[in-house]
């Protein structure tokens, strides 16, 4: 989780896609297009392995675009295949 939420922050869509599950990845994020967000921390709020191949971790990012304030806050689904962890989904949290 820690890898992807630096990737967004440096812009690594390669690495991104790379660790999504190829179930559910998109064929493209199209972050270069998107006004650049300034993220300004990941806090994890709860993580747990399901099984040795699955687990969740809920988490909070925040950032800000155009000046104003967001935050992320989502539970994410990973499964582990051949020793690699993948992001396969995850629910907003409101």
């Amino acid at each position: 989780m820690r890898s992807r939420y630096t990737a967004y922050t440096l812009l690594r869509e390669d690495y991104l896609l790379a660790t999504w599950h190829p179930s559910t990845r998109p064929a493209s994020l199209g972050l270069a297009e998107e006004v650049p967000a300034k993220w300004l921390g990941l806090e994890i709020k709860h993580c747990e392995q399901q099984d040795a191949d699955h687990a969740i971790v809920e988490f909070v990012a925040r950032y800000k675009v155009g000046g104003r304030a967001h935050r992320l806050h989502e539970t994410s689904n990973f499964v582990r295949e051949d020793g690699r962890w993948f992001y396969v989904d995850g629910v907003i949290e409101q």
